[in-house]
């Protein structure tokens, strides 16, 4: 019996992709990738739904976190990136050598994907998806179910592994046709949906992009970018401000050894984290924002507490005055979009702790 290895997202069309080759009499091994990056990773999502189709349709799984290999591709990619901080190219790169690797391990004869022609812009157009193949080495073993007739035959077709008559022709960005083949296939709760990447945001993508200029970014980094507000005191020191409770708790998991946290006095309002070269002048002004995000921002003054992460140095509190919004705005970390600052809350109504 022909083996197949399917990269299985745990979305529709990697689902899809699936069936349509277990409609054959092929037997399919999945592998899923998580990275830092997925905008489900904090749920576990996406690897939990590529888990309940393998149960469902029977296929074994493994899960491979390509986290560390693939943040070194994001600071410098061949291949450039997308709109974005997004590298999708060198991305399915990465992810297919590493498929080819598992693919000979276990001795399956072609991988197949739940891509379709046309669907992304970067890394899902005819030319891309040669580079790709041929980049990983895996020319002509690389099938793609959905789209298979709007390609040239792959080995797997052409040995009579796989019978291309009933492979498919989807193209382009619209759902129609896959939602059709999953009623077809009586698959009635959609996984997540694809494009779950955080690079693709442009504000996820802008704080990426200061942290790596700024230092050598490990997977902790990245995951603080994923909470709070980001302020940049100078090219080595950040301040990561919570908005709730969710994002002061989840911050202060993420603090290391030689981190300042610092929170008001007797009275509700954010957790911050200051990171890198600290010094004096870095902790007032990380106290100011921290004042001028609590409640006590209206007050001409505030007591901010200061602690350093696990460090024998003693709390201490000082006195500060609230940072202005303007000044904040000048340090703040975002893809500068006028709405966004006409809009924003108040950080009285914004943060309500306590």
């Amino acid at each position: 019996m022909a083996k197949a290895l399917a990269l299985l997202s745990g979305g529709l069309d990697s689902t899809l992709a699936i069936r349509v080759i277990q409609q054959q009499g092929i037997e399919v091994i999945a592998l899923n990738f998580v990275t830092v990056f997925c905008r489900c990773t904090s749920h576990g999502s996406c690897k939990l739904e590529a888990v309940k189709v393998s149960e469902k349709f029977g296929i074994p799984i493994k899960v491979i976190n390509t986290t560390e290999r693939f943040l070194e591709l994001v600071k410098k990619p061949k291949f450039g990136y997308g709109k974005n901080m997004n590298p999708c190219i060198d991305c399915r790169i990465n992810i297919f050598r590493i498929a080819g690797e598992y693919m000979r391990e276990i001795g399956a004869d072609f991988i197949i994907t739940g891509e379709v022609l046309g669907q992304r812009p970067m890394s899902q157009r005819k030319e891309a998806m040669k580079i790709i193949d041929k980049e990983a080495n895996l020319t002509g073993l690389v099938l793609r179910p959905l789209c298979a007739k709007h390609m040239e035959p792959t080995i797997p077709e052409k040995t009579g592994l796989v019978d291309r008559e009933k492979l498919l022709q989807i193209r382009g960005r619209s759902r129609k046709d896959q939602i059709q083949l999953a009623d077809v296939f009586q698959i009635k709760d959609y996984p997540c949906s694809a494009g779950g990447c955080l690079l693709t945001d442009p504000e996820f993508a802008h704080r990426m992009r200061d942290l790596v200029n700024s230092c050598d970014a490990g997977v902790n980094d990245v995951n603080l970018l994923k909470v709070g507000r980001h302020f940049r005191l100078d090219q080595q020191t950040k301040a990561i401000v919570g908005r709730n409770e969710e994002d002061n708790a989840r911050i202060e998991s993420l603090s290391q050894e030689g981190d300042i946290l610092l929170t008001l006095v007797d009275m509700p309002g954010p957790l911050t984290l200051l990171r890198g070269e600290i010094t004096e002048e870095k902790i007032y002004l990380a106290a100011r924002v921290t004042a001028r995000y609590g409640k006590s921002h209206v007050l001409p003054t505030s007591k901010v507490s200061l602690r350093q992460v696990k460090n024998d140095v003693p709390h201490r509190v000082i006195e500060v005055v609230p940072m202005g919004q303007e000044e904040a705005d000048n340090l703040i970390l975002r893809k500068i979009f006028s709405d966004k600052i006409s809009h924003e809350p108040s950080p009285a109504t914004e943060f309500n702790v306590g």
